[in-house]
């Protein structure tokens, strides 16, 4: 590779007025890949070993598939059509399925407007009486391409295919039977049936059937909402077609009373059977008989809880009359023992007291008077007096001191007892 020329006044590093503003930095090695959509192309032409003309015609058939929605239709998926319906007269449209004319029957209620307008083009394209003919039909067979435009009509129309949805037996799941239901598949078979009726719920989002993990609260919440069901369903699909002739309008008058009739008869028996469903699955329903139980258990424990306090305090009431009993039992021991240790004690110490004046008496008595027997008549009465003077602490004393005393010990020591005690005495003054 050749350098480009220096442009006109580069001027060396030699020169005069050169300034170097910074130096060349490091080479660095990189590796470098082809990119490019013209890489790529010639990249296929040489991986699948076309030349140029087959990759152009094969890319270009590439495009005109894009272009024609198969790619962008894979989700219509590529339902064939019925021999039913191949074979159905235009006139006959009203009993067929729309959704199955279509090839979404696996979509139905819930195809977007989107799909329905994808999947109108690709029956069209293939079905078009021009596309017939081309093919050597006869263009008068065009009865499916008539059925097709039917079913068009109707699901674009928002209120023709709410009143097609309302009567569209295919999309129904069947109620389960209380025979073939168990604990363990309650939720696998009810599940889609109430899935499929709250779709026809004025309110939305509807609670649905949930699991077996689902609260008392949540399950409670969906039966409430189902007792409570309020459906948009309608029954005008169902109509007899009334004549355009309004030259018969009794006849018109007719027909419009007996499809009201007849709407309100199947609006009747619909929330009928819905209601009976309700009742029957929740006869079946495994988790209200668990939260029955739950507060069986729940309504036992406190019950149990409540009668262990009445038993408590029972058994605490009767614990403490047998203490009272007991202590009242002891109380009346006590004072028993108490009056009757109290009337020893006093007939021991109304006994020691005589014991005591008899022995004050003695005392004089056994030692004569104390040589002085012609006063002993004064002596008695004194020591009488003395006697009822003194107490008992003072008796005893005074007759502890008597004790062995000879006539001169005895008569001091009861002359000093009288003049301590006080009083008049005649002989111990």
């Amino acid at each position: 590779m050749s350098l480009p020329t220096l442009p006109s006044g580069w001027a060396s590093a030699n020169s005069e007025g050169f300034v170097a503003h910074s130096a060349f930095t490091s080479p660095v090695k990189r590796q470098i890949e082809p990119v490019g959509p013209g890489f790529l192309a010639h990249a296929r032409r040489t991986l699948r070993g076309r030349t140029w003309s087959e990759d152009e015609k094969e890319e270009a058939a590439k495009n005109v598939k894009q272009v024609e929605g198969e790619d962008e239709d894979a989700d219509l998926g590529d339902e064939p059509e019925d021999i039913e319906d191949l074979e159905r007269e235009a006139k006959d449209w009203k009993s067929q399925d729309h959704y199955r004319v279509l090839g979404i029957s696996h979509l139905r209620h819930r195809a977007t407007e989107d799909q329905i307008r994808r999947a109108h083009r690709k029956r069209v394209l293939k079905h078009h009486p021009d596309k017939k003919a081309a093919s050597g039909s006869k263009l008068d067979e065009d009865d499916f391409f008539k059925c097709i435009q039917k079913a068009f009509e109707v699901l674009m129309d928002s209120n023709r295919r709410r009143q097609y949805d309302s009567v569209d037996e295919a999309a129904n799941v069947e109620q389960p039977t209380k025979k073939e239901t168990t604990a363990e598949n309650f939720i696998e078979l009810w599940g889609p049936f109430f899935d499929s009726e709250i779709r026809f719920s004025k309110t939305q989002p509807c609670p649905s059937l949930g699991t077996m993990e689902s609260s008392k609260a949540e399950v409670e919440g969906f039966y409430a909402a189902m007792y409570s069901f309020d459906s948009w369903r309608t029954f005008e699909y169902l109509d007899e077609d009334v004549p355009d002739d309004s030259s018969n309008r009794d006849h018109k008058r007719y027909i419009e009373k007996k499809n009201k009739a007849q709407r309100q008869k199947h609006k009747t028996e619909d929330t009928a059977r819905f209601r009976e469903a309700v009742d029957l699955a929740l006869s079946l329903d495994p988790r209200i008989k668990m939260f029955k139980e739950a507060d069986k258990k729940a309504k036992e424990a406190k019950k149990w809880e409540k009668e262990a306090g009445a038993r408590e305090a029972a058994a605490k009431a009767a614990k403490e009359a047998e203490e009272a009993a007991a202590k009242a039992k002891k109380e009346a021991e006590e004072a028993a023992a108490n009056k009757e240790n109290a009337k020893k004690s006093k007939e021991a110490a109304k006994s020691a007291k005589k014991k005591n004046k008899r022995a004050v008496r003695n005392a004089a008595k056994d030692n004569g008077y104390f040589g002085d027997e012609a006063k002993s008549a004064d002596i008695d009465i004194d020591l009488d007096a003395l006697l009822n003077r003194i107490d008992d602490l003072a008796l005893g004393d005074l007759a502890a001191a008597l004790d062995g005393a000879d006539a001169a010990k005895a008569k001091a020591t009861i002359t000093e007892a009288a003049a301590k005690a006080g009083g008049d005495y005649a002989y111990f003054s």
